[in-house]
């Protein structure tokens, strides 16, 4: 319970991972809450920092930015997502990042809402002395770094209904992720994934293409996406074949590597959506789960250093993948990784139960205007086809 507290501190303080609840940079669109994912907006765990000023109030945003329907029975269901909710993470993010931080944001708040359906037509109960045990235990420590409550829920736009509505969501999905975390539901995910739990870890670049639901332009960035993975091959092939005739394979395989990466890194710079496109696409190091979602880290995964993937379809759109360093881990006991296990079987449930309720949704996303992505020169690229 303290945990849940110090998360629920930690929106109302107004730190960093108030956004990082709704989508976490620098990883791809595609990468989910590390910490469990709850059906509430509550922020994972932080340490308690003082802000240095008095939380500044801002105007408070009106609108709607999404309704959510959904019918499990008998009886529709519909969620209103205020542009408010929007806004208290988006607050967070720079100008440049507004428009790909806002797609991700309100998919998160989407999902939230269908765990909220889901969790309502099971009838997962808490009782009301839990939410109000957790926020007395909130106040308590709000009070100990010398803040009052309404004022820090004034300054992340949050009324007492909001908030006890998000806490009273954040219960529900704790405890119905503790119902099905059996220990032999826990131990066959474990013995089942053993990668995924010794520390293994993939370094990758990416490019992203986010066509959204309609299939011609599904079809048109999947062939750019293709297009520009067989250019880079070409002007690999063509770099090894320039190479001095005492090359040995290995250096040959350097050549190679070294101009994949380097056309790849041109073409993210270039084309990609992500905001890591000012990398080149870089994402560095990850693991194998508890960073991206399970499409691109099992693309990633299955890759060797230096190799391109297909066009990887996840939720957040297309991408083209290029790994280029892994590191082994190393054999653990159940016991030892124990708490992982859990975070990644909370994560599996979340994504067992959207896959059953997104079929049955109607999601109407308010429209808005985009923000243009930006990003500096890049060399001579050669060209693609299908572009």
């Amino acid at each position: 319970m303290l945990r849940m507290t110090r998360a629920a501190a930690a929106a109302l303080l107004g730190t960093t991972l108030t956004a990082v609840a709704y989508a976490q940079p620098p990883a791809p669109p595609g990468v989910p809450p590390l910490a469990p994912p709850g059906a509430g907006t509550v922020p994972p765990p932080a340490a308690l920092v003082p802000p240095a000023a008095a939380p500044k109030i801002e105007p408070r945003p009106t609108g709607n930015a999404a309704t959510v329907t959904t019918q499990i029975g008998a009886t529709p269901m519909t969620q209103v997502i205020p542009e408010v909710a929007v806004h208290r993470a988006l607050r967070q993010f720079p100008a440049s990042a507004k428009d790909m931080a806002r797609k991700e944001i309100i998919n998160h708040l989407v999902e939230n809402a269908l765990i909220d359906h889901y969790l309502a037509a099971i009838q997962t109960k808490v009782e009301p002395a839990e939410v109000e045990k957790l926020i007395g235990e909130l106040k308590k420590e709000l009070a100990q770094v010398k803040k009052d409550y309404a004022t820090e829920l004034a300054a992340m736009m949050l009324t007492e209904e909001e908030f006890r509505a998000e806490v009273l969501a954040q219960l529900k999905w704790e405890a119905f992720v503790k119902q099905q975390s059996t220990d032999q539901a826990l131990q066959g995910l474990f013995t089942g994934s053993p990668e995924v739990f010794d520390g293994s870890m993939v370094s990758a670049r990416h490019i992203l293409f986010t066509p959204g639901a309609d299939k011609a332009k599904q079809e048109e960035a999947a062939g750019k996406l293709r297009g520009i993975k067989q250019a880079i091959e070409q002007e690999a092939a063509k770099a090894v074949a320039a190479a001095p005739a005492t090359a040995d394979p290995l250096q040959k395989e350097q050549i190679r590597a070294q101009k994949t990466e380097e056309l790849f890194a041109a073409f993210a710079q270039r084309d990609s959506l992500c905001p890591s496109k000012k990398d080149g696409g870089d994402l560095k190091f990850f693991p194998r789960a508890g960073a991206m979602v399970e499409p691109f880290a099992k693309a990633a995964f299955e890759l060797k250093p230096y190799q391109m993937s297909d066009v990887v379809a996840t939720e957040f759109g297309y991408h083209l993948i290029l790994v280029t360093a892994k590191k082994p881990g190393t054999p653990k006991k159940f016991e030892e990784v124990k708490e992982d296990v859990k975070l990644l079987y909370a994560m599996k449930l979340r994504e067992a139960v959207l896959a059953q309720m997104k079929p049955k949704a109607k999601i109407d996303i308010t429209p808005t205007a985009t923000v243009a992505p930006t990003g500096g020169a890049v060399p001579m690229l050669p060209v693609v086809p299908g572009k």
